[in-house]
């Protein structure tokens, strides 16, 4: 969930009295069949020489799930997404292609994320959800903010049990925590936050690697101006994605994805400060919103990309999938 000025922004919040059309509009929309848990956006393609090319796009219904506020996502090789929400729930689904377009979901399920006992977490300072990770054991991991803590699940129908966070993510701002958890493939784990400054270097934010051994070195991050992390993801070839978000008053949302390529993160370091290659500006052709969790996952001799947004659990925006091929693979 994205912070605004003066606070975070929850359903049915004031907005500005300029909106009013644009509600006005998107509740005159098409909806959803019944049974159907997505609709396929009408999108058009990319321009052309991009990094990613894009095969089409979905948008959720939030009565469907029974709760929006995705804020991390995974994506398997079989096409089940995965997603969790901040506020405390979990969804998965197959995606549905039809002629190479996502143009559905089935096998909808859904549930609350649990204590150590099983448990439902509740919403707020105790269920806010923001990374998500999946070790090659098939464990969950899954971070979260304002109580800053990692759980892990073998089931995320089933309790989730502490593991040990990375040292000082304790001081993080309440809202600035463990918004990136990765699982990279040589084993290591990503972890990145949305807003923990590191001392002396502006610009960057706190990062984390987890070695074989469970230790975390310390490293930083550098987003673009304006821009914060919202999620990571691991690439098959041993680099990551980094999923970057903004958002102001004026010019409402934007966002990038970054690659970090695989020998930057062999040959890191403490205090290394990781930076990534933008391959996609989240801008017009494309659907913008709060976008806020990325995957990445080879499927047939190609890299699927997938990217979700958070709604915010608000009436003006909307939870996308957005599916894309990476180009130059």
């Amino acid at each position: 969930m994205v912070t605004f000025p003066g606070g975070r922004w929850r359903r049915r919040s004031v907005l500005a009295a300029g909106f009013g059309a644009l509600a006005a509009t998107a509740c005159a929309q098409g909806g959803f069949a019944q049974g159907m848990p997505a609709k396929p956006l009408a999108l058009g393609p990319l321009p052309p020489g991009g990094r990613l090319e894009l095969l089409g796009g979905l948008q959720l219904d939030d009565e469907a799930l029974g709760f929006g506020g995705l804020s991390a996502l995974h994506l398997d090789a079989d096409l089940q997404v995965t997603a969790i929400s901040d506020l405390a729930n979990w969804m998965t689904a197959r995606i549905v292609l039809r002629d190479g377009r996502p143009t559905g979901l089935a096998g909808l399920r859904t549930g609350p994320l649990g204590d150590g006992a099983g448990q439902p977490l509740p919403r707020g300072f105790g269920g806010d959800a923001e990374s998500l990770a999946r070790l090659p054991d098939g464990t969950w991991l899954v971070g979260f903010e304002r109580w800053h803590r990692i759980r892990a699940y073998q089931r995320l129908d089933g309790p989730g049990r502490y593991v040990p966070a990375p040292p000082g993510l304790e001081k993080a701002g309440g809202n600035g925590g463990l918004e990136a958890l990765a699982a990279l493939a040589d084993g290591r784990l990503l972890a990145i936050t949305e807003a923990m400054s590191v001392h002396d270097q502006p610009g960057v934010v706190r990062a984390w690697l987890r070695g074989a051994a469970g230790e975390w070195m310390p490293l930083a991050y550098r987003p673009g101006e304006g821009l914060s992390p919202s999620d990571a993801a691991p690439l098959p070839d041993g680099g990551a994605l980094v999923l970057e978000r903004s958002f102001s008053l004026f010019g409402g949302f934007g966002g990038r994805l970054m690659r970090i390529p695989a020998a930057a993160l062999h040959a890191a370091g403490p205090g290394t400060v990781l930076e990534g290659e933008e391959i996609l500006r989240i801008a017009a052709p494309l659907p913008v919103d709060n976008f806020e969790g990325v995957s990445a996952v080879r499927v047939g001799g190609r890299t699927l990309v997938a990217l979700v947004s958070d709604d915010n659990q608000n009436l003006l925006q909307k939870t996308l999938l957005l599916l894309f091929v990476l180009a130059d693979d």
